[in-house]
């Protein structure tokens, strides 16, 4: 590149905010996994084999995360979603949401949680009390039995009734997450939009994603037009499309008369890139500013070296700015290496 282009580039990517990539996104939502450890083994999360876990040394500690999360909502992150493995298998969870709840004087608007609900309805009150304002509920099935077949685990009432519980807690949001997967639960959609009868939840239906370990297969693929044609053929003219929201990654709808909604995450077959807006920090401290990236740098490292805050702003918009304009297409994307979901963050 010839030095005047070159030095106009540097010029034009010191007028970015921090934030800000080199195609026009602003990164304002932080997802944080706090912990790599589940009490589930979801199939298309977790290899059949199991994972190594990092040593705990080698994970971030509840100062560093907070840290990190201070540093970012003052950069201009208004949201932060805790995922893992499972955030309830932590034990000093409830203290985590309590020390982000401190940020909103520097403009944190909402803190949410990703949760496979087996564990969750204890915490509930603490949780909503610590400040909490909404959740994601993972449930592929309603059905027991398909239950331990999906998470190798029991527990599918635990999850219902979590789901019920949080939906009288007053949560700002309750989210339910659907992987569909093809010969396994897609016979459940309209089950699943049932649930919006009478609930104020929302219902959110995943396009069944490659990772690491998953042993992804383009058949086992079922694409939201297909789903949204199942649906059609039950609800008919019923069915109502919401209009998108800033920032999207789902397709909203509802059927008329019904208090809740339902929507598609449709990362595989009608991409969300142009309108990203999020970025991920892992349970070992590394940043990653692309779901389906590979390319990922440590704040741990950098924290435990002594780095002050403007080094850590540094490194960040370094890594944003190198975010690409889309993550790579469906073919590409199931032979690329990646971590096991467990080990990024729902």
């Amino acid at each position: 590149m010839p030095a005047a282009a070159s030095a106009g580039r540097l010029r034009s990517e010191e007028r970015v905010p921090v934030l800000g990539d080199l195609f026009g996104r602003f990164h304002n939502y932080l997802r944080i996994s706090v912990t790599e450890r589940c009490n589930l083994r979801c199939k298309y999360c977790m290899p059949e084999e199991g994972i190594e876990l990092t040593e705990n040394p080698r994970l971030l500690t509840a100062e560093e995360i907070l840290r990190i999360a201070r540093i970012f909502v003052q950069q201009g992150v208004d949201k932060i979603r805790l995922t893992g493995g499972e955030p309830t298998v932590r034990k000093d969870l409830v203290e985590l949401v309590s020390g982000l709840n401190e940020l909103r004087g520097l403009g944190l608007r909402k803190i949410a949680m990703t949760t496979n609900g087996i564990a969750l309805r204890r915490k509930l009150p603490l949780l909503r009390a610590a400040g909490m304002d909404g959740l994601n509920i993972s449930l592929d099935t309603r059905d027991p039995r398909k239950f331990e077949l999906f998470t190798r685990r029991k527990g599918c009432d635990h999850v219902l009734r979590a789901i019920a519980d949080a939906g009288s807690l007053g949560f700002d949001f309750v989210k339910v997450n659907v992987v569909v997967m093809r010969g396994q639960n897609e016979d459940e959609v309209p089950a699943f939009v049932e649930m919006t009868h009478d609930d104020g939840i929302d219902v959110r239906f995943i396009e069944y994603m490659p990772f690491d370990g998953n042993r992804w297969g383009q058949r086992q693929l079922v694409g939201y037009r297909e789903m949204l044609d199942r649906l059609a053929r039950v609800y008919g003219d019923r069915i109502e499309q919401l209009p998108l929201e800033a920032n999207h990654t789902a397709k909203g709808y509802r059927i008329k008369g019904y208090r809740g909604q339902f929507g598609f995450i449709t990362s595989m077959t009608d991409t969300f890139c142009s309108s990203c807006n999020r970025v991920r920090v892992l349970a070992d401290g590394n940043l990653k500013v692309c779901l389906f990236g590979n390319t990922e740098v440590s704040l741990r490292d950098l924290i435990r070296a002594g780095a002050s805050d403007a080094d850590v702003v540094a490194t960040i918009s370094q890594a944003i700015k190198r975010k690409k304009r889309a993550h790579a297409g469906l073919d590409i994307l199931s032979q690329m290496p990646n971590r096991p979901m467990i080990k990024i963050g729902g």
